[in-house]
């Protein structure tokens, strides 16, 4: 069933009584656009004598061409309409009439017309079919309201109708109204959408509730022309899922709590349910049954799920994990046998055995949270705790390190000043070595067989530490017996202290 407007079949045949004279032209074209964007439209024209004639830019009302904007009779060809959104230019070197149409609205939907006028008549350059269409971001759960303006050429007692594209001209009908404003809904979203008709404001209204990924695509208000369905304005939908993450170790516990809106969806049941490859979200627990609002299932005996209806929160506890219980879950509203999403729940069970392990989380960073008063629940699990002890011990192996480090600094202090007095030693050698030659001549003036030598030291040395000095004449070795022995006597002599030690 098609889905074009009703008044691109009348363009053909309004063009002459509108513009008497109009020569029609071959040029057309089909624009798309979403809500606050731009239109750029260039209109050539081959003619030779075109470039000397007004360009006009015009819209279909009401069955009648409507001047919007035309370009000035001097340079530079240039002119605005009134409201400062359409602007017309006139290229006479490039011999192209160019049109802007800034900040676009649904309601700017319809038919243009390019053309210039002579003596002769109007002249038509280019036909432009437009359709602007609403672009809406929702997510599961949430409702979206659409108005659908119509104009006089749409009777009160036209049938109206909100449709899903289903390729390119086909559109199925979702629901739609009977004079005067009764409305029926369609099967594959019982429960959810509606449409209202009024008809002394000329709008008719389609409400959507708990919306599901599968509802995203393309939608049309459109009302009936005799038989065929004919758009009035475009939506394009598109539905997002709530998604959670959760790693939990074997024979471990999990917890996992879904929000909601309270003051919306309080009252319905819930359900936690598995997903199982080409079967329906099977249904493990429910607070169907129950006055507490919470049951455990008899089936799993794993499985415990609470509603907190003031809160908006839905607590499910899996409790004795095992390898099995790994896959995507439901936290869902169960409402006349049908399951509406809530939030999709990825588990992942690790091998790792961890008894006693416990894991409890809330909404990741792609759970964004609904509307109504719900609260921030706290997150806490494993991954915490791991954290903790690996920030623990790198904490730890710092301290060791810094320790270490500090050791190893005091040793390399300890060392260099041990050179430091070794050097000291070595420049006391020499210095001895000088003493002891000027000793030595004075000794040979008493006796050729004996030297004197006398020690200097200017290092820091305790008088206790024991000193020791061999001396070797310089005259061949002789026996000890033909030789009498002396002993030198060395004095220590404290030196003043250094403040650099």
């Amino acid at each position: 069933m098609g889905v074009r407007t009703a008044m691109e079949l009348r363009v053909l045949l309004l063009l002459p009584l509108c513009f008497p004279g109009l020569q029609a032209q071959t040029s057309s074209a089909e624009e798309s656009r979403p809500e606050g964007s731009t239109l750029y439209i260039q209109c050539p024209y081959a003619a030779p004598d075109d470039y000397q004639q007004q360009k006009a830019w015009c819209r279909m009302r009401d069955g009648e061409w409507k001047l919007l904007v035309e370009t000035t009779t001097g340079f530079p060809y240039r002119n605005w309409d009134t409201s400062g959104k359409v602007t017309i230019e006139d290229n006479r070197t490039n011999r192209t009439v160019s049109v802007t149409m800034t900040n676009l609205q649904v309601e700017d939907s319809g038919i243009y017309l390019c053309a210039y006028h002579n003596r002769y008549g109007y002249h038509q350059l280019k036909t432009i079919s437009l359709n602007v269409f609403k672009e809406l971001h929702k997510q599961e759960l949430d409702s979206v309201s659409v108005q659908c303006p119509y104009s006089p050429w749409v009777y009160s007692m036209d049938r109206k109708a909100w449709c899903r594209r289903e390729g390119q001209t086909a559109c199925k009908v979702v629901v739609s109204t009977d004079y005067p404003s009764t409305q029926s809904n369609s099967k594959a979203l019982r429960d959810r959408t509606s449409i209202q008709d009024d008809t002394r404001r000329r709008t008719f209204t389609i409400t959507m509730e708990k919306l599901q990924d599968r509802d995203t695509g393309t939608y049309c208000c459109a009302f009936y022309l005799d038989s065929d369905l004919r758009r009035l304005t475009e939506v394009r939908l598109s539905v997002s899922k709530r998604t959670q993450r959760y790693t939990a170790m074997e024979s471990g516990n999990v917890s996992v709590q879904c929000l909601y809106s309270a003051p919306d969806y309080g009252a319905v049941s819930k359900a936690w349910c598995k997903e199982t490859a080409g079967k329906p979200c099977t249904i493990l627990a429910t607070t169907a049954l129950g006055p507490s609002g919470s049951r455990r299932t008899p089936q799993q005996g794993r499985v415990t799920i609470q509603d907190d209806t003031q809160q908006g929160i839905l607590t499910i506890t899996v409790e004795k994990l095992q390898a099995q219980d790994s896959g995507v879950y439901w936290c869902a509203l169960h409402s006349h046998g049908y399951l509406f999403r809530m939030v999709e729940v990825t588990l992942h069970i690790s091998d790792v055995p961890a008894v006693g392990t416990t894991l409890s989380v809330t909404a990741g960073t792609s759970q964004a949270t609904p509307s109504g008063n719900s609260p921030t629940p706290s997150f806490s699990s494993n991954a915490t705790v791991i954290f903790s002890g690996v920030l623990s011990i790198l904490f730890i192996l710092a301290l060791i390190s810094l320790i270490i480090l500090c050791i190893r600094r005091r040793k390399q202090l300890q060392r260099r000043g041990n050179r430091q007095a070794e050097d000291t030693c070595d420049k006391t050698e020499d210095i001895a070595q000088l003493d002891s030659t000027e000793s030595t001549g004075s000794a040979k003036d008493d006796s050729k067989d004996l030297k004197y030598i006398t020690l200097n030291f200017k290092s820091r040395l305790s008088t206790e530490d024991p000193l020791y000095c061999n001396v070797e004449p310089s005259q061949p070795h002789r026996k000890l017996e033909d030789e009498s022995v002396e002993y030198a006597t060395i004095v220590l002599k404290q030196l003043p202290t250094n403040d650099k030690g």
